[in-house]
């Protein structure tokens, strides 16, 4: 696994948590767009743009070795996309920004509400109660990630130079 991004650059770079993002191209287009490079991290081999600014990390299939990369390489400079509540939790004490792929980010003042919710679901799985997984993804929250990412890149593009 080699990085070809120079993370003491402070340039602003894409983090994606990749395995089971719905959203990548849509990263790759406004990446492009504004010139950001991109990680696609993953557990298992993934196509990508053939682009100098796409990198593949395809890491060990052991658990959260994608989630750890990802965290290790996270700062302020960085926007990590994932619907894993606990590697937001990461990339935010690690000064990253976190967007979920419906478009709605992460902050330090909702990942804790996140994050118990997330065990409450959990204990009511182990009980045997039957509940129902996230809603369908659907066009407006792949609209919404759009404008989401865009609004993100912009405002770290001005706070980091």
């Amino acid at each position: 696994m080699i990085s070809n991004h120079d993370p003491s650059a402070g340039k602003l770079r894409i983090l994606v948590d990749a395995d089971a993002c719905p959203v990548k191209e849509e990263i790759y287009r406004v990446a492009s767009r504004h010139k950001v490079f991109v990680s696609i991290v993953s557990n298992s081999f993934l196509r990508v743009p053939d682009s100098p600014m796409v990198e593949r990390i395809t890491v060990s299939d052991g658990f959260d070795a994608a989630d750890d990369w990802i965290a290790e390489q996270a700062d302020a400079a960085s926007v990590v996309i994932t619907s894993d509540i606990l590697l937001a939790d990461r990339a935010l004490k690690s000064g990253a920004s976190v967007l979920a792929p419906n478009g709605k980010p992460f902050t330090l003042a909702s990942i804790g509400g996140a994050i118990a919710t997330r065990a409450i679901m959990a204990d009511l799985r182990a009980g045997g109660d039957a509940i129902g997984g996230p809603p369908p993804f659907t066009k407006a929250d792949r609209s919404q990630f759009l404008q989401s990412l865009d609004t993100m890149l912009v405002k770290l593009a001005r706070t980091t130079g």
